[in-house]
C-alpha cells in the first residue's frame, strides 16, 4: 500500500553510481543526499547497493526535472553520475494470463487441424529417362567408362557385378576356405605370489 501511494503521489529518479563508497560510508551518503536536498528538502533516498543505484523521490515532477537537468552526467566523488527517470509499470491483473489463441497451433497441435487448412499435395517425382535407359543397356561382366581419363585426372568406369545364378557355388567355398584364420593371443601365464 506504501509503494502504490509512493508511486502516484512522488516523482523519482534512478541515480547510476558507479562509486561505491556511497553505500558504505555515512559521510559519502550524506553528500550525496544534500546534492537532492538542495531541490527538494522533502527528498527521500532507496540505496540498492546490489545494482549500484539509488532511488531519489521528490515530491512534484518539475522539482525531479530540474535535478535531473542538473546533475545529470555530473561529477560525484570523483565518478560520473547518471540519472534516468524511472519508469512505472502498470499490470492490470496480478496473475498471468494465457496467450491469445490467435495462430498457436503451430506451437502445440490442436487434435484436429484447424479450419481450412489442406494438406499440400507432394510434387510428381522426376524421372530420368536417359538414366534408366543407360541402366538397361548394363550387362554383367561389362566394363563401361563413364568419363575418359586426361593425363592429369582419371576415367571412371563401371563394372556390373555378375548376378548370383551366373556365379558357381565352389568359387565362394574355396574362397571361405581360403581365409585366414584369425588366431586369438594367448594370456600371459600368472603365478600368484606367495604368501608368508
Amino acid at each position: 500500500m506504501h509503494l502504490k501511494t509512493l508511486k502516484r503521489s512522488r516523482f523519482f529518479l534512478i541515480a547510476s553510481l558507479a562509486d561505491h563508497d556511497v553505500f558504505y560510508r555515512p559521510d559519502v551518503r550524506a553528500g550525496f543526499e544534500a546534492l537532492f536536498r538542495s531541490f527538494d528538502r522533502d527528498a527521500t533516498f532507496q540505496f540498492f547497493k546490489s545494482f549500484r543505484r539509488v532511488r531519489i523521490n521528490f515530491s512534484d515532477a518539475v522539482t525531479a526535472a530540474e535535478a535531473r537537468v542538473t546533475l545529470h552526467k555530473s561529477d560525484f566523488n570523483g565518478k560520473e553520475m547518471r540519472l534516468y527517470f524511472a519508469q512505472s509499470l502498470h499490470i492490470g491483473n496480478s496473475r498471468l494470463e494465457p496467450p491469445k489463441p490467435d495462430k498457436q497451433f503451430l506451437i502445440s497441435p490442436p487434435a484436429s487441424p484447424p479450419v481450412g487448412w489442406e494438406q499440400a499435395k507432394d510434387a510428381t517425382p522426376a524421372i530420368n529417362y536417359d538414366l534408366l535407359c543407360a541402366i538397361a543397356k548394363l550387362g554383367p561382366g561389362d566394363k563401361y567408362e563413364l568419363h575418359a581419363g586426361t593425363p592429369t585426372t582419371p576415367s571412371v568406369v563401371v563394372h556390373v557385378c555378375e548376378s548370383e545364378h551366373e556365379s558357381s557355388g565352389g568359387e565362394d567355398e574355396e574362397q571361405r576356405r581360403a581365409r585366414p584364420r584369425i588366431v586369438q593371443t594367448r594370456r600371459p601365464e600368472y603365478t600368484p605370489p606367495p604368501l608368508h
